[in-house]
């Protein structure tokens, strides 16, 4: 387990041009000085005796034992991104919330105001005592020994490691991340994409998404994504297979692989690169988590590229998530035609981007001046004429040889003037004299000798 860092002390809020990120190293180097850090945003900040401001005797550093272990057993009693948790979390700190939904909390400690003795008023009870049924079978101690043996850890808004851009989520935030691989998670997440999309895709999907993921990775990004079959699994290849970055946001217990057919996949992303969840070990997913899931994707990231989507997709919460939170969105065009594609291209009817390649992502995420290379066709030998002689070419016809005048009468000239730019576009290698008349150096070639519509 990660070993909390010092705590950070109040500044100013990160730069708005930089989409609520900090600046930092490029991915990969670990072990960076992050000095002082700034504190939360101002309509994040934690009440006193809140998360980040434990005030208990023997409390010290980023997070105090007894906080990092009331979050362990919070995660398990609390879905992610509940924000009826998220408010009490911010006004009791986790400590004090774990206290309260298993009633040990001295009469002495508790906050005034909370009418008839009730410590979550507003929220309901079904929901409260749901939160007290798991929190009374929650193990933290032996959740964290698990993520310990699994060489992993579990770190805590205040940890040096922790990204500060999960703060934008305000009550949804995590209440921690258990996170698998060798890397410095706030140091990937500074410079990362996330690419997303359709879990049946077309094998167009699947080459685009692995084409984009590999074009980041030499680039020097961190590519994020879900580890799901399709979009997913082909954009973690792609970055794997450049030797780049990738982070797999999962769903259920980073233990838990999830699809089954990807455990490989996982546990070499694990080795190579992170895989992170919100939930303890040993948790099963389910479809809301899925959807709950996409946030985190979308605020650890710079923006978010939708690669494949039907009109009711995923893939098109996460980019809704991202846009919600100031996050660009992207998306990559297809067939019209296309069901897959109809999603992504009614978000680009939005607000999204359209994008077609990692430069074009790299233009819209990265630093000043990172542009991605003009488009252009290709420059014809024709387009290099001065507009009188291709108005001569343009009249030699396409097929035999034919006489000067002819030409001239057809481009609206004197039979001199047709000549000398006969002459010079003969000198070019455009049209070549055949006795009295010309004719094009490469005239269309003729039809093969076959009847249409059979042999």
């Amino acid at each position: 387990m990660t070993t909390p860092g010092p705590r950070p002390e109040p500044g100013i809020g990160p730069d708005p041009g930089h989409l609520g990120f900090d600046t930092g190293p490029a991915p990969g180097h670990l072990g960076f000085d992050t000095g002082p850090e700034p504190g939360l945003r101002p309509d994040s900040r934690p009440e006193p005796g809140g998360p980040d401001s434990d005030s208990r005797p023997g409390a010290s550093g980023a997070a105090s034992g007894d906080e990092r272990l009331a979050r362990a057993a919070l995660s398990r009693a609390v879905e992610p991104g509940d924000e009826h948790a998220g408010r009490w979390l911010r006004r009791y700190g986790a400590a004090g919330f774990l206290d309260r939904l298993l009633d040990t909390v001295p009469a002495h400690r508790a906050p005034r105001g909370d009418g008839d003795g009730d410590p979550f008023p507003g929220t309901g009870p079904k929901r409260v005592a749901s939160w007290r049924l798991r929190a009374a079978a929650a193990d933290p101690g032996r959740d964290l020994a698990t993520i310990r043996d699994l060489g992993g850890r579990f770190l805590v808004p205040g940890d040096t490691e922790w990204p500060r851009q999960l703060d934008d989520l305000a009550d949804a935030r995590p209440l921690g991340l258990w996170v698998r691989g060798p890397a410095d998670l706030r140091a990937w997440a500074l410079r990362s994409v996330a690419l997303v999309g359709a879990r049946a895709c077309t094998p167009y999907g699947a080459h685009t998404a692995a084409d984009l993921a590999t074009g980041l990775a030499r680039q020097g990004w961190v590519v994020v994504s879900g580890a799901a079959y399709g979009i997913d699994g082909a954009a973690h290849r792609g970055a794997l297979a450049a030797g780049g970055a990738t982070v797999a946001v999962l769903a259920c217990g980073v233990d838990t692989p999830y699809p089954r057919g990807h455990a490989q996949l996982i546990d070499r992303i694990a080795e190579q690169g992170l895989v992170v969840g919100e939930l303890p070990p040993e948790s099963h997913p389910t479809p809301s988590r899925f959807i709950l899931r996409n946030r985190v994707i979308a605020a650890l990231t710079r923006g978010t590229v939708v690669i494949e989507a039907q009109h009711r997709s995923g893939s098109l919460v996460t980019a809704r998530a991202a846009a919600r939170i100031g996050r660009h969105t992207m998306g990559v065009p297809g067939p019209v035609t296309s069901a897959l594609s109809a999603g992504v291209h009614e978000l680009l009817r939005g607000d999204a981007v359209l994008v077609t390649d990692a430069d074009e992502i790299v233009e819209l995420v990265g630093e000043m001046g990172q542009l991605a290379p003009a488009r252009r066709g290709p420059v014809l030998p024709r387009d290099l004429l001065a507009p009188a002689a291709a108005h001569i070419l343009e009249a030699v016809p396409a097929r035999g040889p034919t006489p000067t005048t002819v030409i001239a009468r057809r481009a609206g000239t004197t039979p001199d003037d047709t000549l000398a730019k006969l002459y010079e576009l003969h000198s070019l290698g455009f049209v070549e004299r055949h006795g009295e008349g010309w004719q094009l150096t490469n005239p269309t070639t003729p039809a093969p000798n076959v009847r249409r519509g059979g042999t």
